[in-house]
């Protein structure tokens, strides 16, 4: 996933109003448009996270056996550091790398 590529920051940042709408006249538009994308980024980084986590599995689930796997946890830890995908949502919207269509015919 590019991600992990990409120079996103981990913090908030405080946008404009005016450049979030401007794409779809529509400030509310706009937030529908990067909520369902940040869906989409979410439900792939958790996509990806379980199946690499499902190579640490075990079949003979034990409380006595429970182990910390070091190789899990940095798995874990660096997707928690990874920027939140709202956050790399209202980057792509911005820099128009995000499709959107409107749903309302044409009225001319």
């Amino acid at each position: 996933m590019e991600i992990k590529k990409s120079n996103i920051p981990n913090n908030t940042v405080t946008r404009k109003l005016s450049d979030l709408d401007a794409p779809t006249g529509n400030i509310y538009k706009s937030i529908a448009v990067i909520s369902r994308r940040a869906n989409q980024i979410s439900a792939e980084v958790k996509q990806e996270l379980t199946r690499k986590l499902a190579d640490f599995s075990s079949t003979t689930d034990s409380l006595e056996e429970t182990f910390e796997n070091r190789e899990q946890i940095e798995i874990s830890r660096y997707y928690e550091r990874l920027p939140k995908p709202t956050i790399v949502a209202t980057e792509e919207f911005l820099d128009g790398e995000v499709y959107f269509r409107d749903g309302q015919p044409n009225q001319e």
